[in-house]
């Protein structure tokens, strides 16, 4: 029996080594506080680029954030655009609004949702005769901004523009009042 106890006694006294070992390297290797997340850049102005199908031409375009430009027969509209700093891996998505014009002239939703520039197969609109996907997420762009254009259209274009108030008529060219008779000379 002493061989057997002996046995049992260095058993238990190496599992207790590897229990305690196996708790420190644990704790070793548990993942320390994960580093601050970056913060997410909001952008003014959505890239996206687009395919023609009939004429094969791809376009790159931009689109300030909640306005809409029409791309073919589709009117696309980005609600926000975000990207991370350039010292952070790329993540770069833009929620999006896509609408069809059909032929009868009508307004169809066709997408809503997120696009990401990393990814552009993923949530890419593929229509019968174009394609939109999102190419990233501008600061600037050369394409002059909404609040611009609606500011050249507000201004006055000229003093001969504005109508003109009607000149007073004389009494005596007045119309004859409707109980007398007209006469012809």
């Amino acid at each position: 029996m002493s061989s057997f106890g002996q046995i049992s006694k260095a058993l238990i006294a190496a599992t207790s080594v590897l229990v305690a070992s196996t708790a420190v390297f644990a704790a070793a290797q548990a993942p320390a506080a994960p580093p601050p997340a970056a913060e997410r850049i909001a952008n003014p102005v959505a890239e996206f680029a687009g395919i023609d199908k009939i004429t094969g031409r791809i376009i790159t375009f931009d689109v300030y954030v909640d306005e809409t430009v029409q791309f073919g027969a589709l009117q696309v509209t980005p609600r926000v655009c975000y990207s991370r700093p350039d010292t952070e891996q790329p993540k770069t998505d833009s929620f999006v609004e896509v609408d069809e014009i059909t032929l009868d002239r009508k307004i169809r939703r066709i997408f809503t949702g997120w696009m990401f520039a990393e990814s552009p197969g993923l949530n890419a609109v593929e229509h019968a005769v174009y394609d939109v996907w999102l190419k990233g997420c501008k600061q600037k762009s050369d394409v002059p901004a909404p609040t611009a254009a609606k500011a050249d259209t507000a201004k006055p274009k000229t003093e001969a523009a504005k109508p003109k108030a009607p000149a007073p008529q004389p009494a005596d060219a007045a119309e004859p009042a409707d109980d007398e008779p007209a006469t012809a000379n």
